[in-house]
């Protein structure tokens, strides 16, 4: 190609004693960018730059994860971690800093660590994303592709608002950080409906095969959905009918709960969590990340959860004595419910006990086995002590049927909400409700079915939940509802607004 042109040039050269005079180098295979993005390859090849982002994955330095899931100190802690599921609490022994104690216990500052790298790391994919769209757009590529770039856009802007509020907000990279203005959250929230609205009926409608892991037509109508489900948080305005109508256009995908049926065969006992393995079913599944440990991605989250001698009797690789699952959020749980399998507590074989109570998350901190530890994502080859292969769900089934009894309670209908609700807890092993169900109830059914999967604190702070008391806390104040602009941010730009209460 163009590179060994150059090298053979050269060569010739160099062999004939420098007597080769005329070193044009003819290229042959040159190809202007307008016509190569066009190109089918060309086209995934600009794509494939921004879904590079979401994987969750460690920076060459080894401590900052970088994407949406399945490595540490990233967008996925941030959010985990300031909700009820989960925490990491420094150890008595001396482990663990105490920047997760700090989100759990609503202490972060605009100076954390996590908090910065969740931004740069929003910024860069919506960089990319960008510039994805620009050379898509010039070079008159499929409209599908386009349409997939700008729905990637709208992903990370979503997540923006959703953490930040009102934040810098640019779709030309031709402009440098410190003139970047900032937009209102509802503004930016109205640039994202149009974005999707205008696209999503563009983009493939096929399911699996090439399309595992990007945003399909049934990926963006859930994103579509869950922005609406959100618009009264964003914008004081309330969507329930518009983000019902998206879940409706999900369901046209065919999509259907995987089954719960006991297996034998998985370690966790029940074909359920297979949705939580090496790639997802999809039947169910709607928008996975792929993992392959030391290829592409990670998923720590079951090696980060437990004992170090417990993970060596497991799995044959120390564990990292991580995260818990904090009492309150655990005995929520039905004592037949298949979900309940995810959590380890109490005697262990080979002589590990993990403790309901934890006495304190810093100082001076959890005794070394504390704590409810959750083994949902249950390690798949290949593994080691830095992780695992299992592919992450972003979106599936079970959310957006969860959507659907929402946005039915939501609207005065809590009957027509009744069957969604009886799906997903008879999948679970538990009887259909003889009722019609509240809001807490479906709440409480969003939080054992889609813990430790990203959603908890959106749901926490959308179903006026996230400011109550803890174990840990005393009630917040409402500006914890969003996080801070980091510190680096107003620095690299003046014009920049922090939120209220930081």
């Amino acid at each position: 190609m163009k590179i060994k042109n150059i090298i053979l040039t050269g060569s010739i050269c160099f062999l004939t004693l420098f007597s080769c005079t005329d070193i044009e180098e003819n290229v042959y295979d040159k190809y202007p960018a307008e016509d190569f993005y066009g190109t089918p390859e060309g086209a995934d090849i600009a794509l494939a730059a921004v879904y590079a982002q979401v994987p969750g994955e460690f920076t060459r330095d080894g401590a900052s994860g970088v994407g949406y899931a399945g490595a540490d100190n990233g967008w996925y802690d941030m959010n985990c971690m300031s909700s009820d599921e989960q925490v990491i609490p420094h150890r008595n022994t001396g482990d663990w800093q105490m920047d997760f104690a700090r989100l759990h216990k609503h202490e972060w500052l605009p100076t954390d660590f996590i908090i910065n790298n969740t931004w740069n790391w929003l910024y860069k994919s919506i960089f990319n994303a960008n510039l994805a769209v620009d050379l898509l757009q010039k070079a008159n590529a499929d409209a599908s592709k386009i349409a997939e770039a700008k729905t990637l856009r709208a992903f990370f802007y979503y997540l923006l608002i959703d953490d930040y509020g009102d934040v810098p907000f640019f779709t030309d990279n031709n402009i440098t950080v410190d003139k970047i203005p900032q937009s209102s959250r509802k503004e930016v929230y109205d640039f994202i409906v149009k974005e999707l609205t205008e696209n999503v009926d563009l983009l493939s409608g096929t399911r699996g095969g090439n399309y595992y892991g990007r945003f399909n037509k049934w990926a963006g109508y859930t994103l579509l959905a869950k922005v609406y489900l959100n618009a009264q948080v964003y914008t004081g305005t309330p969507k329930w009918n518009e983000a019902l109508a998206a879940c409706n256009k999900v369901a046209e995908g065919g999509f259907t709960l995987h089954s719960g049926a006991a297996d034998a065969a998985n370690p966790l006992g029940s074909k359920y969590y297979e949705l939580f393995g090496d790639v997802l079913p999809e039947d169910e599944t709607i928008l996975p990340i792929y993992a392959t440990l030391d290829i592409v991605s990670r998923n720590v989250y079951a090696v980060r959860s437990l004992y170090g001698a417990h993970a060596q009797a497991l799995f044959g690789f120390s564990g990292w004595n991580g995260t818990i699952v904090p009492k309150a959020f655990f005995l929520k749980y039905d004592a037949n419910d298949v979900r309940r399998k995810q959590f380890l507590f109490g005697e262990q074989p080979g002589g590990f006990n993990y403790t309901l109570d934890v006495a304190s998350l810093d100082n001076p901190g959890a005794d070394p086995q504390a704590g409810v530890r959750n083994v949902k994502f249950y390690p798949v080859a290949p593994r080691t002590g830095g992780g695992a292969s299992n592919d992450f769900p972003i979106f599936r089934y079970a959310d957006v049927i969860l959507m659907m009894a929402e946005c039915n309670a939501r609207l005065g209908n809590a009957a027509a909400a009744k069957p969604f609700i009886d799906q997903i807890r008879q999948r679970a092993g538990l009887s259909a409700l003889d009722h019609n169900p509240s809001l807490d109830e479906i709440y409480n059914e969003r939080g054992f079915e889609l813990n430790w999967e990203g959603h908890r604190r959106q749901d926490m702070i959308r179903f006026d939940k996230f400011l109550l008391a803890n174990e840990f806390r005393p009630a917040s104040p409402a500006f914890r509802k969003l996080f801070p602009i980091p510190t680096s941010a107003l620095d690299a730009n003046r014009g920049l607004k922090q939120n209220p209460g930081y």
